[in-house]
């Protein structure tokens, strides 16, 4: 049955996860007025950066500057992604970042080896340490990602179970701790998703933690990252990451010609969601004009519909 929600927010990602996808590391400048740009369109969460070791992902060895550099404005936060704890520590040293606290399962071991260089098993006992140490610290731990929940290319099918497996840990976890359950996001980090199956792992998830936000972490690295949104919104869903102008990815997929390249597009996103009645709270030509603007730092054409087709409302004009 279909149950549009009546808002959606979408926690913008480019900045981070689509400037680590590229072979040569742009200059801080650039990237810096792409997040106030941003900014401006009235995003609430921006993932600025990773403190990840600069030897894997060079693109992102200026962090902390990148951060000193960007003007924040008021009602977004500006978030970074950290994967050990040498990561967390430079997050937590650097006053710009706003620290939202994360956990990570995995489905598959090939996957979990090559990002985390761990277990399954040993990574989901890892998100012990996390969540205690974030429970300490004060910081609230507000989404658990579910990695490559809808199949992986390194390890294959994965089964409805390994999803509701890791859902069902990580509520024992937080209630032995007495803290409430975070968003539980299910990453489609190497794009095997379609519709039906959207709905069938949301709505599984959903029989487990009824009470609990859900997001989806979606590429459109086969081209169905639209559909795979609007079946997500006819489940209720409002809660996206997406990417500027379709940036992003990630460099350890194991894709046959490169990464998972795709994050699915905000500003098309945005455009769907406007036209279906449902409330994004963002200026679309604002975020128009940025992902032209992603698209001048790049140097070539990216993947975005609406950046180059224009807004009907622009076209109304």
């Amino acid at each position: 049955m279909s149950n549009l929600p009546t808002s959606v927010e979408f926690h913008e990602e480019g900045p981070r996860e689509g400037f680590q996808m590229e072979p040569t590391t742009y200059p801080l400048a650039d990237r810096a007025a792409l997040i106030d740009a941003l900014s401006a369109s009235g995003l609430k969460q921006i993932q600025v950066a990773s403190f990840v070791s600069p030897r894997a992902v060079p693109q992102m060895a200026d962090a902390s500057e990148l951060f000193a550099a960007i003007t924040k404005r008021p009602g977004t936060r500006y978030t970074a992604l950290w994967l050990n704890d040498n990561g967390f520590e430079r997050a937590r040293a650097c006053e710009q970042v706003d620290l939202d606290g994360k956990l990570m399962f995995y489905t598959t071991e090939p996957f979990s080896q090559r990002n985390n260089n761990c277990s399954v098993a040993e990574m989901r006992e890892r998100q012990l340490g996390w969540l205690d140490r974030y429970i300490a610290l004060g910081i609230p731990v507000e989404k658990a990602y579910v990695i490559t929940a809808f199949g992986c290319n390194l390890g294959g099918a994965v089964p409805l179970s390994a999803v509701t497996d890791q859902v069902r840990w990580l509520v024992d976890a937080c209630a032995d701790r007495r803290v409430p359950l975070p968003a539980v996001y299910l990453a489609d980090t190497m794009g095997w998703a379609h519709p039906e199956e959207i709905k069938r792992r949301v709505g599984a998830v959903r029989e487990i933690v009824p009470q609990a936000q859900m997001g989806l972490h979606l590429h459109d690295t086969r081209g169905v990252g639209g559909a795979n949104v609007y079946a997500a919104l006819q489940m209720g869903v409002r809660l996206f990451d997406s990417s500027v102008a379709g940036l992003g990815g990630c460099p350890f997929a194991g894709h046959t010609h490169g990464g998972a390249a795709g994050n699915i597009c905000t500003e098309d996103m945005v455009f769907m969601c406007q036209e279906l009645g449902i409330e994004a709270g963002i200026d679309l030509e604002a975020l128009i004009e940025a992902a032209r603007l992603a698209e001048r730092i790049i140097g070539r054409s990216l993947s975005g519909h609406v950046m180059h087709s224009g807004s009907l409302a622009a076209t109304k004009r």
